[in-house]
């Protein structure tokens, strides 16, 4: 895949509009995680030094198309040290603009016509500006006004870590080295059908955690008691571990379990393998044998592609127990030279944060969803526009 991207290009006195993925975790008005942030600097600079006059578009949450000031992006333009524009359709900040100028518009999400992908909206998002610049692949699979219609309306490029991201993907789907293992962790088995199929082609083995094994452990008998699984995913369970056998894929379903009798973060943890399970006990995390095993494959593996924390990373040290050994295991190898890796999904990057281990990681992703729907192989709408065909 060849993207248009913004080298060469003659940018001075030029307004771009620039699509960045700032949708980061705020709490009490200050940002806990600003890796979405620093992993868009490259890019902005680059532009400041080609003498562009910058306007980020952005989103935060969910506010269904109303202005809902608790999701204002104030706190990142604090972050970025830029002028918030309280209103991304205005136009009046543009006069006052110099070369190497920088500007945060305030959340796209704030009109209805963003999520609609509305034409009359993205024309007026669109007006005043020379080049569209897309560099959110986050959020570059949904045919949005900010990532299609805009695209459709400006000469359109692909920024330094959009461009990146795809490569790395690319990469590693097309000619990964050998053996390669993937593991696939999270809530659903419904959410992660098309993922769990194209990884156990591409994967020589695939290790399925979280509560997405539980489903699987379900399926295939074993004892789930009160945990968080889905009973309905049965049959999709066993087709996606039919399908892997036809393609060569060795499966590696959780062997045991860090249980509770509640889901709490102070709970009392259990080891129990899938035969001790009670009726009563809730999974929350890998269980030693489990992570012990999983760390093995890792030392015996070129390429990983690791998505989903495989228990609740967050309630840490007690039930991060699984999640953080892969996370230092797979950035140990790395760091020999040994594994080539690739992490991607919210979750997953901050079990890496937690450990230390981020900078280690041969490429952390920005996505979620859009990673996932990359490695599936479905057309990213955001992405497609950019083709240089």
């Amino acid at each position: 895949m060849k993207l248009r991207t913004i080298d060469g290009l003659d940018l001075r006195g030029k307004y771009v509009l620039l699509r960045d993925d700032f949708n980061v975790q705020i709490v009490d008005g200050q940002i806990t995680d600003g890796f979405r942030i620093e992993q868009s600097m490259p890019t902005i600079n680059k532009l400041r030094q080609m003498g562009a006059r910058i306007a980020i578009c952005a989103h935060l949450g969910r506010p269904k198309g109303e202005r809902n000031m608790s999701y204002s992006l104030a706190p990142v333009a604090e972050y970025l040290g830029v002028r918030l524009i309280p209103d991304c359709l205005d136009k009046d900040f543009m006069a006052d603009m110099h070369d190497g100028d920088v500007v945060l518009l305030e959340n796209v999400r704030f009109y209805s016509g963003e999520e609609k992908n509305d034409s009359a909206f993205a024309t007026e998002l669109a007006r005043g500006f020379d080049v569209f610049v897309n560099d959110a692949f986050a959020v570059s699979h949904r045919a949005h006004a900010s990532t299609v219609g805009v695209a459709e309306i400006l000469p359109s490029y692909a920024g330094d870590l959009l461009a990146s991201e795809i490569m790395h993907l690319s990469q590693v789907m097309e000619n990964p080295q050998r053996p390669l293992l993937s593991i696939v962790a999270g809530s659903k088995v419904s959410t992660k059908i098309g993922v769990l199929k194209a990884l156990a082609k591409l994967s020589d083995k695939l290790i399925i955690g979280g509560a997405l094994g539980t489903t699987f452990n379900y399926a295939t008998g074993g004892r789930v008691g009160n945990s968080l699984y889905e009973a309905d995913q049965r049959d999709v369970a066993l087709e996606i571990l039919e399908y892997a056998r036809e393609h060569d894929c060795t499966v590696l379903l959780p062997l045991d379990k860090g249980v509770a009798k509640e889901f709490a973060r102070d709970a009392v943890r259990t080891n129990k393998d899938f035969s001790q399970i009670e009726e009563d006990d809730i999974i929350i995390d890998a269980g030693v044998a489990t992570t012990e095993r999983d760390v093995n494959e890792i030392k015996h593996a070129k390429t990983v592609i690791w998505n989903g924390t495989v228990g609740m990373a967050e309630w840490a040290p007690r039930w991060s127990y699984g999640s953080f050994a892969l996370a230092n295991a797979i950035a140990e190898q790395t760091r020999n030279g040994a594994l080539e890796s690739i992490v991607g999904g919210g979750d997953t990057v901050a079990a890496l944060t937690a450990c230390g281990v981020k900078d280690d990681i041969t490429y952390v992703s920005t996505g979620g969803g859009a990673f996932l729907e990359f490695i599936e192989g479905r057309i990213l709408p955001g992405i497609a526009i950019l083709e240089d065909k």
